[in-house]
């Protein structure tokens, strides 16, 4: 009888697939199609896109590379909300949704209307300091945590992608965020690398007053972005 039992537990180990749930916290079939739709997703125009670019062309690299690890921890605040299903506030009490965008829309036009005043040279000759590129650092991440389509979207997509059967949704929440998060960072660090490059030439041929204007003039287009982007 025992070798009775002996057998059938072989046999049971034997049916069991090679790569086990545990081993892998989401559904190894969908983290293609995960990937490819968060890449589109990020190719897509926004305003994250506009003002790193916007940084990286008249700060250079550095400065763009501190933007995005601002940007970067915003996001991944509201990934960690979402996956702890804190998000939910925004479903159940909508204005709360309207005050954050309203936010965020400010506070772009605050930073339109300090580009336009010059308290920092834009294009100072020895790069960013230390205290330019904590501010840029703070405002990238200040901007994604007053921009609630962050939430949205990982409270729209993130559920399409996981599966109840394969274990903690918990974990489902985090692994794909996290893929997310990953992608978020190569497609804005090649944006950094690219309006970076043009800098130069954009540099050598405006300074002052004009580049000041310039600036103010992008991220109040960014802010009227945002506010388009994020209606509901």
């Amino acid at each position: 009888m025992d070798l009775a039992i002996g057998q059938d537990r072989l046999r049971d180990r034997r049916s069991t697939p090679l790569i086990a749930h545990a081993v892998w916290p989401v559904d190894p079939a969908v983290i293609l199609p995960f990937l490819l739709a968060v890449a589109l997703i990020e190719l897509t125009p926004g305003p994250n896109m506009g003002w790193l670019a916007l940084v990286s062309l008249a700060r250079g690299r550095l400065a763009g590379f501190a933007a995005v690890a601002g940007v970067t921890l915003g996001l991944a605040v509201w990934m960690l909300a979402a996956a702890f299903g804190l998000t939910q506030v925004l479903l159940i009490w909508p204005p709360l949704y309207q005050i954050i965008r309203w936010a965020g829309v400010v506070f772009l036009l605050w930073l339109a209307w300090e580009a336009w005043r010059g308290e920092s040279d834009p294009a100072a000759a020895d790069g960013p300091d230390h205290s330019t590129l904590r501010g840029l650092f703070l405002r990238g991440m200040t901007g994604n945590l007053l921009n609630p389509k962050a939430a949205v979207f990982y409270v729209a997509l993130l559920p399409t992608f996981m599966r109840p059967d394969h274990g903690s949704p918990l974990a489902q929440a985090l692994t794909l965020g996290g893929l997310h998060l990953a992608v978020a960072v190569a497609i804005h660090a090649l944006i950094v690398l690219g309006a970076a490059g043009a800098g130069g030439l954009v540099l050598s041929r405006m300074q002052g007053p004009a580049l000041r204007a310039v600036m103010a003039g992008g991220i109040a287009v960014v802010a009227l972005w945002m506010a388009w982007e994020t209606r509901v």
